[in-house]
């Protein structure tokens, strides 16, 4: 069975439709892997053996009577832990949410279901899905299957390490601020984030939340490009108070061969440094793709101003994280807001500003937002894909302490932790797809992604490039110690 650790989604529904594997014994297989190796990383951290065991059980009875239900007929797979699924505690890593069962599934579960998945359990998050490293006082910490002593990131830290480890065929998770995006790249696996609310967010959320955040997406994370289609094709669509009268129809792929495909390259920003490392990966993708015949330019940029983007950004997100902020602590951001000079585009002062925001404040940074849009839209008439860093470095060291105190070094000096929400937060305001693949190891050995953007919709053409990439520079590769 040792061959089925690592293999894609879509390869395992092939293996099942053909009778080469049966679910229960695929079931077994991933759920003995989740308990021989799963104590180091801890990914797997909400496991549901037994129902996971009966629903393959059920799958194998419904093959054999010719009746399997969809195109994921009786694959395992985990989740995130922000999904609800009925029977199960949803707590986003809240000690006051530990004992909030889910008495219903999410729409992205249920669309799963519905495609024939089995869920084996839930995966690991960082309080509030607020953070690049996943740990919290319910579940402990997230290590990487690369180096466990490093972050795999956040907020879907657990999604992927439970993919790169070979613990679970699929995922999903949620993006804020590059939380889908982020993990996949520090573990080596490929991450969508989809166009805003193409992927309908009921059942991800905290008790007494029922319409999803602006900006928030759910998405797919995996083994390959192939697997992101699938499960996008799988859970996208309206939603449910929409579906009378709106339908989504996802242009295809807008080229098939990369030497067809225009590419910006936006390798790094003085407003937001990257590592030298991934600097250079970037401009060597570009190098490649100029070999191949593809139209690349490392200048073309959107027409906006930089740090006026990255502050629509911010006061967009903080909007979001402080509307349950205590008393106390809005006093205090409230103060530094009113007292700063009305240009001021400092990190401290936008980020007291976004998180005091009233709805006329909202609306502003939402109407450039709109311009953002526009923007984008012109930019994407001209090119078809923008590749770009996730984050300014591989993998880092678990760091546990406040955040204010936090850095990330970065070409040998420390920088702000959160000055790498840059490269995802450009990209998350203004609702484009971004497709975050592999493009090999770093020089100690660390997983190095890169994100694929395109226009607004145009999901198909970043998952399409992720993987005519794949073919050119290898996919996902699994880290040493996990093989059967």
């Amino acid at each position: 069975m040792s061959e089925y650790a690592f293999k894609s989604a879509g390869e395992i529904a092939q293996a099942l439709r053909s009778g080469e594997v049966g679910s229960l014994e695929l079931t077994d297989h991933f759920i003995s892997r989740i308990e021989r190796y799963d104590e180091d990383v801890n990914a797997v951290v909400v496991r549901d053996f037994e129902r996971a065991r009966e629903a393959a059980k059920q799958a194998d009875d419904a093959q054999a009577n010719g009746h399997a239900s969809g195109p994921l007929h009786g694959v395992p797979m985990t989740i995130k832990e922000s999904y609800n699924i009925a029977g199960l505690p949803t707590t986003w890593g809240f000690t006051e949410f530990k004992e909030n069962i889910a008495s219903s599934d999410s729409l992205t579960v249920e669309r799963f279901k519905q495609a024939g998945a089995i869920f084996m359990g839930k995966t690991n998050v960082p309080v509030a899905l607020g953070d690049f490293q996943s740990y919290n006082p319910i579940y402990g910490t997230t290590g990487n299957p690369w180096d466990t002593g490093r972050t795999p990131g956040g907020s879907s830290g657990g999604s992927s390490a439970a993919l790169a480890a070979g613990l679970t065929s699929l995922e999903s998770g949620s993006d804020i601020g590059g939380s889908i995006r982020n993990p996949a790249h520090f573990c080596g696996v490929y991450g969508h984030k989809p166009t805003w609310q193409i992927v309908p967010p009921q059942g991800h959320e905290l008790p007494g939340q029922v319409a999803g955040p602006d900006i928030a997406v759910c998405g797919p994370l995996a083994r390959s490009a192939d697997d992101l289609a699938l499960a996008l094709g799988v859970v996208s669509g309206p939603e449910p108070l929409e579906a009378d009268g709106w339908a989504l129809q996802l242009p295809k792929a807008r080229r098939t061969r990369l030497a067809d495909f225009r590419v910006a390259i936006w390798a790094t920003d003085d407003f937001a440094p990257v590592d030298a490392e991934v600097e250079g990966r970037a401009r060597q993708i570009g190098d490649l793709l100029r070999k191949l015949g593809a139209t690349v330019s490392e200048t073309a940029r959107p027409s906006f101003d930089i740090p006026l983007a990255h502050a629509t950004y911010i006061t967009l997100l903080n909007a979001i994280m402080g509307a349950s902020m205590p008393k106390e602590q809005r006093e205090q951001f409230e103060a530094m807001a009113r007292e700063a000079a009305p240009g001021d585009l400092s990190p401290e002062v936008v980020n007291a500003r976004g998180m005091v925001a009233t709805h006329a404040q909202w609306l502003g940074a939402n109407n450039h937002r709109e311009r953002l849009r526009y923007a984008w839209r012109d930019f994407f008439t001209d090119w078809d894909i923008l590749i770009c860093p996730q984050t300014a470095t591989a993998a880092f060291p678990h760091d546990h302490g406040p955040f204010n105190e936090r850095t990330i070094e970065v070409n040998g000096a420390p920088q702000e932790y959160f000055t790498q929400l840059f490269w995802a937060g450009v990209i998350t305001e203004a609702y484009l797809p971004s497709t975050v693949f592999p493009t090999g190891p770093s020089q100690s050995g660390l997983p190095i992604g890169l994100q694929a953007v395109s226009g607004e919709y145009h999901d198909y053409t970043t998952i399409e490039f992720a993987r005519l990439m794949a073919d050119e520079i290898g996919g996902f590769v699994a880290p040493e110690g996990y093989a059967d």
